[in-house]
């Protein structure tokens, strides 16, 4: 007879695909979660005292996300705003130029980050992670993240007319990726140093469009004055056998 091996963590994903139901009782095991994961870090916290603060016993933990590992990965879901990657998916698959389809994946991304009434602990959860990564962001980076950076790699490669996996095409696109991820992470200092800044939806399409700007200034300015470069590289990237 077969026994299922699968591991505790695969049995939980499987188990938290069931329809997010508006149930009371999971969203407020959320927000507890993630206030005390945030405060304590995934390893200190406990099921225990988040279903004591939640009103809640450890069964609805398992029924709504299979364990503490379901149920921390859900709230790293929700800190990173993953539920939203769709709009920067349907900007990659729009029959569009390159240069149309970039601006539209850094405002989709713009409008998604710099939503406003953000509780503090998602910053407080993302500072956890990026200091101690725990299984759940490897999930969701390997999930949602990977995927959407090979496509930016395929779409800025594209355009300078070099491979994805060449050393320039990372270069931009991370370049991209950092003007956007800075609105993000570095709030307090934004804050401190642009005291009148405002994320009002203006204000992000305006924010939005300067990176689009700034990011395809350099990708039309390199595409037009090292083409010969561009195809130096690319040759570079398989070298040839040594002739016997």
């Amino acid at each position: 007879m077969n026994k299922d091996r699968s591991s505790p963590g695969l049995k939980a994903a499987k188990r938290t695909r069931r329809p997010a139901d508006a149930d009371p009782t999971r969203e407020k095991l959320l927000d507890v979660a993630g206030r005390i994961f945030a405060d304590r870090g995934y390893q200190a916290a406990t099921i225990r005292e988040i279903c004591i603060a939640a009103s809640a016993n450890v069964a609805a933990v398992n029924y709504h996300f299979g364990d503490k590992l379901g149920l921390y990965t859900e709230v790293v879901r929700q800190s990173l705003h993953t539920a939203k990657h769709e709009a920067v998916q349907s900007a990659l698959d729009r029959l569009a130029p390159p240069e149309e389809i970039l601006r539209d994946v850094i405002r989709a991304r713009m409008r998604n980050i710099c939503r406003g009434g953000r509780p503090n602990w998602h910053l407080r959860i993302l500072a956890h992670e990026l200091a101690q990564p725990t299984p759940a962001l490897r999930q969701l980076i390997d999930k949602i993240g990977r995927p959407l950076a090979n496509r930016l790699l395929d779409l800025i490669g594209r355009m300078i007319g070099l491979p994805a996996d060449d050393e320039k095409t990372r270069l931009c696109v991370v370049s991209a990726m950092g003007q956007m991820v800075v609105y993000d992470f570095a709030d307090p200092l934004l804050k401190s140093v642009w005291p009148e800044l405002k994320m009002t939806p203006e204000q992000v399409d305006r924010i939005a469009d300067h990176i689009a700007d700034f990011s395809l200034s350099y990708i039309q300015n390199f595409r037009s004055m090292t083409p010969a470069r561009s195809i130096k590289s690319t040759k570079r990237a398989v070298k040839p056998r040594a002739s016997k």
